[in-house]
Formats: structure tokens, C-alpha cells, sequence
């Protein structure tokens, strides 16, 4: 796979990878609903922006770019050397994917925020409330897209 043009990288190089808007938006959205938090946690897999180890939630800030949101139009391909950034993406969608198995096999629910979602912050809010105040998931229990707990079967926990 041919290396990335030097000024595309030194480019690239510049994005951040903390601290960025949309993890200030969420860090502030969480304080208000109030739950405690730690920020980029070490020793969880796939180090969540924000994370609680006694609640087990975990919640990842996604960049649509860099991690690929489905259908979305920030998620273009740069069109010079487009067979290396088109698999820069795909190992980046496969750490993703591994993250998330490994968060929820150690019984955390897991919320991926996506950039563009941040436009909508009431819809933000109580998508994020639901999932971070719910009871805690026990290691091995099956946890859906939404974080809620469901039995083998596949239905909801009362």
C-alpha cells in the first residue's frame, strides 16, 4: 500500500485527537445531567472519551470523517492515493468494532456519539440520559444498540 503524500500528512498530523468540539459538547452535556465521569480511560479497550468503571458505561466521540458514519456526508474519501485512506478507514472501523465487543463482553453499555449528531442537543440529552442512569449490566448480560439489558431471547429486561 503506497505511503500518503508528506504535505497530506503533516496535514493530517494536525488533527486533533482530544479535546475536540464535539467532546467539549458532550463533556458539558454530561455534567448537566449530572453523571461522574473520566475522560480518554486507560486500560479499558479502545480508551472511551468518557467512561464510569463502577456504572460501566463507556461513551466514544466518533468523528464522521475519521471513523466512517454510514451515510453521512462528512464521511468522504480523499480522492489523491484513495486505496491507502480506504484502508487507513476500514482498520479504523475494525479497532472501532473491536472496542465496543471488548467494552460490552466486560458488561459496559456503550454510546457512540457521532459529529453530527451534536446539532440535535435535547435529542443528545435524553439519549444519553436513558442509557448512562440506567441499572448497572452484570459481565456476560446481552445489552442492544441502546444500551438496554435484554434476556437470551432477545427481549427487553423488566
Amino acid at each position: 500500500m503506497p505511503s500518503p503524500d508528506p504535505k497530506r500528512s503533516a496535514l493530517m498530523a494536525r488533527v486533533r485527537q482530544r479535546g475536540t468540539s464535539a467532546e467539549l459538547i458532550v463533556g458539558r452535556l454530561l455534567r448537566s445531567l449530572p453523571v461522574a465521569y473520566r475522560l480518554n480511560v486507560r486500560g479499558l479497550p479502545g480508551r472511551p472519551d468518557f467512561a464510569n468503571r463502577s456504572r460501566k458505561w463507556a461513551v466514544f466521540v466518533n468523528g464522521c470523517f475519521w471513523h466512517r458514519h454510514t451515510n453521512c456526508s462528512k464521511s468522504s474519501i480523499p480522492s489523491s492515493n484513495a486505496a491507502f485512506w480506504t484502508g487507513k478507514f476500514a482498520d479504523n472501523r475494525r479497532r472501532d468494532a473491536r472496542a465496543v465487543r471488548g467494552l460490552r463482553s466486560m458488561g459496559y453499555r456503550v454510546v457512540i456519539v457521532w459529529e453530527c449528531q451534536i446539532r440535535d442537543i435535547d435529542r443528545m440529552r435524553s439519549r444519553l440520559s436513558g442509557v448512562l442512569k440506567a441499572a448497572r449490566v452484570e459481565a456476560g448480560q446481552a445489552v442492544d444498540h441502546r444500551g438496554v439489558v435484554v434476556n437470551v431471547a432477545g427481549r427487553r429486561r423488566r
